[in-house]
């Protein structure tokens, strides 16, 4: 999601029209009755789910330095919207910047909250939101970024004990933003580690990643892991291929730990909704963008499905019906394609951010376009639902757009899918 960016007013996870237009803001085995070996049954239960952002305070909290007790009312005011719209997923983003929305054991508390990174906000954010969704009967999906230190290049911003801190060699500097070298073994211990923390103390419903893996490409700059690549790569003569497969063990390896940790919990990831182009490879979608997430962000989303690594896949289709370079009805037909027969549950993301936006194109001046992609979904049977980007728009309802949706779809109640 480039919710940094990409939701937080970017057209969709990757990609701005410019993007799209030129050529180029989460098991080695699947747990029991997830993945490849689970099917999609008529009482499975139905997504209905909305992201909560935190970085930069794209959505919650509304500003950084509100007091514990004003925190948390908003939290329960989004968890309340959710519950009055009859969607029944969360997905809050928990981990924004190498930082944390609860007492982790592995990175300061989160610049989001106070303002101050490090700063302790005086309650336990994520421990409440489990707590509170669950009341609500909503499922809770903790949202991580793994790679992404900070939306700034220079580490002495940083809390004096902030990992990249103490240890300099893990962090590279690229396109205005600091990363974690994916390259690095450590590194990827470290990030899951981090991650874990949250999944150990909590009783969260589902871990969740978004788009980010390796950085977007920025024109004119290098990614700077040659060093990396030098010494961990092994028998690649191929550096793309090197990423590439160190991503899949970011996401290999995570999904087993998952599992060892608390069973039952899932394991989601909401890629940019572009794999490949068919002109790049046959296997590929009827598209012409920008982005592909195989070649730019070397991450094998289509992979991760056809091995059944991951429990759900929730592609950033963040385009209208009829859009030329990506459009919403040849990639959700190809994504269905994609997960047919494997077990691996579809749901779909959806930009609700761009309906009533004078900058979009004037499908998304209608209010009826999202309930059209609720209508084209509802003929292909592995699509399981939808989770709308974000909170904050699914509270403003800018033209009616989520109300339509909730109308013509939603007149009852629907239990999350496990």
């Amino acid at each position: 999601m480039r919710r940094f960016g990409r939701r937080s007013f970017v057209m969709g996870a990757a990609g701005t029209v410019a993007a799209l237009l030129t050529a180029g803001d989460a098991a080695a085995a699947p747990r029991p009755g997830a993945g490849r070996h689970r099917r999609r049954e008529a009482d499975q239960g139905e997504m209905r789910g909305m992201w909560i952002a935190t970085v930069a305070n794209i959505d919650w909290p509304s500003t950084t330095g509100l007091g514990a007790a004003a925190q948390e009312a908003e939290l329960i005011a989004h968890l309340d919207r959710a519950v009055e719209l009859k969607l029944n997923t969360v997905v809050l983003q928990v981990r924004p910047t190498a930082d944390a929305l609860w007492p982790s054991s592995f990175e300061p508390w989160a610049e989001c909250l106070t303002g101050v990174q490090g700063k302790d906000p005086g309650w336990d954010p994520l421990g409440t939101a489990v707590r509170e969704a669950h009341a609500r009967g909503l499922e809770l999906h903790a949202w991580f970024n793994p790679y992404r230190v900070a939306n700034h290049t220079d580490p002495s911003k940083l809390v004096a004990t902030h990992p990249a801190r103490l240890h300099p060699d893990w962090v590279l500097p690229y396109g205005g933003k600091l990363y974690y070298n994916p390259g690095l073994p450590e590194v990827r211990k470290f990030v899951q580690d981090a991650m874990l923390d949250a999944v150990s103390r909590y009783a969260i419903d589902a871990v969740h990643w978004d788009d980010y893996f390796y950085p977007y490409p920025v024109a004119g700059q290098v990614f700077e892991d040659d060093d990396a690549f030098a010494q961990h790569g092994g028998d690649f003569t191929d550096k793309d291929a090197w990423r590439r497969d160190n991503t899949d063990r970011l996401v290999r390896e995570t999904a087993a730990r998952i599992k060892e940790v608390r069973s039952g919990t899932r394991f989601g990831i909401s890629p940019f909704g572009v794999w490949r182009n068919a002109s790049t490879d046959p296997a590929g979608s009827d598209t012409a963008a920008g982005v592909e997430t195989y070649d730019d962000l070397h991450a094998d989303t289509r992979k991760w499905v056809k091995e059944g690594w991951i429990d759900y896949i929730c592609p950033q289709i963040y385009w209208n019906i009829g859009f030329a370079a990506a459009d919403y009805a040849k990639l959700l037909s190809w994504w269905a394609g994609t997960v047919k027969g494997t077990g691996v549950d579809l749901y779909v993301g959806e930009a609700l951010h761009k309906a009533g936006d004078p900058a979009q194109p004037a499908a998304w001046q209608d209010p009826a376009e999202l309930s059209r992609h609720l209508d084209l979904a509802a003929g292909h049977p592995e699509v399981g639902g939808h989770i709308f980007f974000s909170a904050r728009h699914v509270k403003a309802d800018r033209i009616g757009a989520m109300a339509r949706v909730v109308a013509d779809h939603y007149a009852t109640r629907a239990r999350a899918p496990r």
